[in-house]
């Protein structure tokens, strides 16, 4: 078999040479707009709180809905990703999700809103669709940096989300097709449209593997990668760790996604447009530091194997733990951007680090390993959630607690045993898909 039909084992970011690097940049691409529809109304949320009278309560179940549906919608294509493969899941995925992102305009009330709310929270199960087809497209030695790298840069779109809409709503207020309480209806059109032509892309350009679609493969080779694979995946300790681990990073970055600009708006006094620039920071920094997790992850895994990669894992999570507490007793605005910037850091690195830990925990079924590790980070959420629910916590006093539990559970992923066969160090991700 040609090289252009095996995994690669070198990611050059410069390159859409081959089936696999356009997968890599088209699979980054589409991550990147489904924060738009995913998360397209939180940066809007001052707005829509005032036209819908909502509560301090209302908002926190709001932001509990957002990634509820995920947790579910993820384990579902998790598997999905496994039987059917990424390219059909993507586009199936992208079509659906595209009609609640485009229809949340409707609400009227709060509890249209929040209905609309949950279900558009099916799109962040893209994730684990882009970790899995990045998987398929690199070799072991680079699939934690590849994996890293599809990962942050779609991030990346948590952060200009919360830059781009508030623009997008102010502009066709500007224009005059709308009056600015009615803005964020028609802004979230946009990004709906936008999940349409991903789907389309998606479909056209890419495949399952770099041999070809899965229906193409020959089907012996398929199944026999699948047998038992899935309760062997849910029956491994080391899944559950890496979700929960999964819980304490990307789960605190998609609620800071939500509740960021709120908080800069009721904290420091900040316009809409101004708290959603600096809720955007935190999303920036995933231009790299999701990548470099990755890639300190590979580095460490040549040397020291899934035991090292395990260490410095949980190494980044305590660090994380203690930048959010410091994030959270801050009193000037100066202070509190550079700390969120240090949690960032090492909360988006921990990101990359887990994934570069996924692919070798169950060769014969990353989609379902996948599902399981992203739809923790969704449950980790959903959970602190209800600490910006609750009425008698400021979000400051929810910060605090949360920056304590990320740094307990750093330390559980410290001590946890990840190498459980020294062959686990090397073997291929999925021989049977690449000899294909």
């Amino acid at each position: 078999m040609t090289a252009d039909f095996k995994p690669l084992s070198k990611l050059n970011i410069f390159s859409a040479k081959g089936i696999q690097m356009r997968t890599f940049h088209i699979t980054w691409v589409t991550f990147f707009f489904c924060f738009f529809g995913w998360f397209g109304v939180a940066p809007l949320m001052p707005l829509i709180r005032e036209q819908l009278h909502l509560s301090k309560s209302e908002i926190g179940n709001i932001i509990i809905a957002s990634v509820s549906a995920t947790i579910i919608a993820r384990l579902i294509i998790g598997k999905l990703c496994d039987t059917l493969g990424p390219r059909l899941s993507y586009t199936i995925l992208l079509a659906v999700g595209s009609i609640p992102v485009m229809c949340i305009g409707l609400s009227n009330s709060y509890e249209s809103f929040l209905l609309f709310r949950f279900v558009i929270g099916i799109i962040g199960a893209s994730f684990v669709i882009t970790q899995f087809h990045t998987s398929m497209m690199f070799a072991p030695n680079v699939v934690g940096t590849a994996n890293a790298v599809t990962g942050g840069w779609g991030n990346l779109g948590g952060g200009v989300t919360n830059l781009i809409m508030p623009l997008i709503a102010a502009g066709f207020a500007g224009l005059g097709f709308v009056n600015q309480a009615d803005s964020w209806r028609l802004a979230m059109v946009v990004p709906g449209i936008i999940l349409l032509i991903m789907a389309f892309i998606y479909y056209k350009y890419t495949k399952d593997t770099p041999a070809g679609n899965f229906k193409d493969l020959e089907q012996s080779n398929v199944k026999t990668a699948k047998k038992g694979s899935f309760v062997t995946a849910l029956k491994d300790y080391r899944t559950w760790v890496l979700a929960l681990a999964y819980a304490a990073c990307f789960g605190i970055e998609i609620t800071v996604d939500n509740v960021a600009a709120t908080f800069f708006t009721d904290q420091f006094g900040a316009s809409m447009i101004m708290a959603g620039a600096m809720a955007s920071i935190f999303g920036g920094m995933n231009i790299f530091a999701r990548a470099l997790g990755g890639y300190v992850s590979d580095k460490v895994g040549k040397s020291y194997g899934l035991r090292g990669k395990g260490i410095l894992l949980g190494g980044l999570l305590v660090l994380e733990g203690v930048g959010i507490s410091l994030f959270a007793h801050t009193h000037s605005l100066t202070m509190a951007i550079i700390a969120m910037l240090f949690f960032a850091l090492f909360l988006k690195m921990a990101n990359g680090g887990t994934y570069g830990i996924v692919p070798f925990i169950n060769k014969n079924s990353i989609g379902t390993v996948s599902g399981i590790v992203g739809a923790g980070g969704n449950i980790g959420a959903m959970l602190v959630g209800f600490l910006f629910k609750s009425e008698h916590l400021t979000y400051a006093d929810a910060f605090h607690y949360i920056g304590i539990g990320v740094a307990i559970i750093g330390l559980l992923v410290f001590i946890t045993k990840f190498q459980v066969k020294e062959a686990e160090k090397t073997e291929a991700i999925i021989p049977e898909l690449q000899q294909a």
